[in-house]
């Protein structure tokens, strides 16, 4: 399985002088996409009903959840990096931990299942979901993940967002009280003057 693995990361790695356009490209896959998920989440909770906040608060559990299992995966199994061992090419600094599963794919695809599991959220589930493939392959192409990082993100990011979407009776109605007070506090004076909704 591991040869397989690393057969399947030699045939997406950038080869030692890709096309500048791709490689700009990949970096931006890599480092910047991930950045909806948090800019996305907020927006939903500043302008979003009670109904949307609380969805909004179920995804950011999920991608918690899922990134705790991740972290506790790559603390129990130290499977090495492509550049760690010296496979293929590398074009991104990143630190020699262990790469399985991918922490990026999983912080977004978590976030995508729990649209996903919601009809009102399905379409932007569906599209943060897309988005995951650039950001797999372009951290794959440039060297710092295999492809069975990504499928072991997928899995991870499925079964955070499912347990946590049907933990979400037991936990939610607390949480949203405790996040609600902790935002009323903070932008108590902009909500008093209207620029933020209450």
């Amino acid at each position: 399985m591991e040869e397989f693995n690393q057969s399947l990361f030699l045939l997406i790695n950038a080869s030692a002088h890709p096309n500048p356009l791709t490689l700009n490209a990949a970096m931006f896959f890599a480092e910047m996409l991930i950045y909806l998920i948090p800019v996305s989440l907020l927006a939903g909770w500043l302008r979003g009903s009670e109904a949307t906040r609380k969805l909004m608060l179920e995804a950011v559990v999920a991608a918690i959840a899922g990134l705790a299992i991740s972290m506790l995966i790559g603390a129990l199994w130290q499977h090495p990096r492509p550049f760690a061992i010296g496979l293929g090419t590398n074009f991104l600094a990143h630190s020699p931990d262990s790469s399985f599963p991918s922490d990026h794919l999983t912080l977004q695809w978590s976030v995508a299942f729990s649209f996903l599991l919601h009809k009102r959220l399905r379409a932007i589930g569906v599209a943060y979901a897309l988005l995951g493939l650039p950001m797999a392959w372009s951290r794959m192409y440039l060297g710092v993940h295999y492809p069975f990082d990504m499928a072991g993100a997928a899995l991870v990011s499925a079964v955070s967002a499912i347990v946590c979407y049907r933990c979400a009776p037991w936990f939610m109605p607390a949480l949203f009280r405790c996040a609600s007070a902790i935002y009323g506090c903070l932008f108590a004076p902009l909500i008093r003057r209207g620029w933020m909704m209450k």
